[in-house]
């Protein structure tokens, strides 16, 4: 089979390079969608868990402690599914609990600052994945070289940018326009979601040619896994994005 590019890391040019096992069903659409949904379930529970800890003792100390363990604990497990890929039906539910706690905890320090705005971004995310999904089913969106290219470029781009700056404030070094609720810190971030949502498409893309290769079962839960993570990088983004729009209110 054909293999293309992604710049979703959990979905790159080698994730479907596997061997065709003889016996057993190959993965399928239709269960890369339903394992899909199993992990979202997964996140919101434990994002619904982690919120509700923080309103009941609304203080940073509280979630705090959750987010560092979701986000060190999912970064982990999305690096044992990425090297392990068999292991995918195991560690993407895990990845998927461990990355709602940190989302959790973060959208609720959003959220008492800026009442309302977790309810947004989800909804912009969701609103974002059903357009993008309808607009490629349907073809208006068609993923050539030169797209896959620009949105690779532009993912690449933007991670490298994210590791300088977290690099430099070990320094003291701030990026304040770019991180500040001003038309250039905003124009970044309409950007950086601009690119996320794009990535949706190629993973959309690159599923599909998982599936019509015949790819073996548990890649359905990888495929899932990929999608999640492009997911929260998404919603994330959005919730940034609606803070620093509601920062200059």
């Amino acid at each position: 089979m054909a293999l293309i590019k992604t710049s979703n890391p959990a979905l790159n040019v080698n994730s479907f390079r596997v061997e065709q096992v003889a016996s057993g069903d190959p993965m399928t659409l239709t269960g890369t969608v339903n394992k899909t949904g199993i992990l979202l379930i997964c996140v919101v529970m434990t994002a619904a868990w982690s919120w509700s800890r923080f309103f009941h003792a609304p203080a940073s100390d509280t979630v705090l402690p959750l987010v560092a363990i979701g986000g060190i604990g999912g970064f982990i497990f999305a690096l044992v599914t990425v090297f392990k890929k068999e292991w995918s039906p195991i560690t993407t539910p895990i990845y998927a609990l461990l990355e709602g706690l940190a989302l959790g905890g973060i959208s609720a320090l959003f959220e008492l600052r800026y009442p309302g705005i977790a309810i947004q971004a989800v909804g912009l995310t969701l609103g974002t994945l059903l357009v993008l999904l309808m607009a490629y089913h349907s073809g208006l969106i068609r993923v050539t070289e030169k797209f896959k290219l620009g949105v690779v470029a532009a993912t690449g781009g933007i991670a490298v940018f994210y590791l300088v700056q977290f690099v430099l404030g070990f320094f003291g070094v701030r990026f304040a326009a770019i991180n500040g609720s001003g038309l250039l810190g905003i124009g970044f971030s309409v950007v950086v979601v601009i690119v996320a949502a794009l990535n949706l498409v190629l993973d959309f893309d690159f599923i599909e040619s998982g599936v019509s290769g015949g790819a073996p079962k548990y890649m359905e839960w990888y495929g899932a896994f990929g999608l999640i993570v492009t997911l929260v990088w998404l919603y994330l983004e959005i919730l940034r994005l609606l803070a620093k729009l509601n920062s200059r209110r």
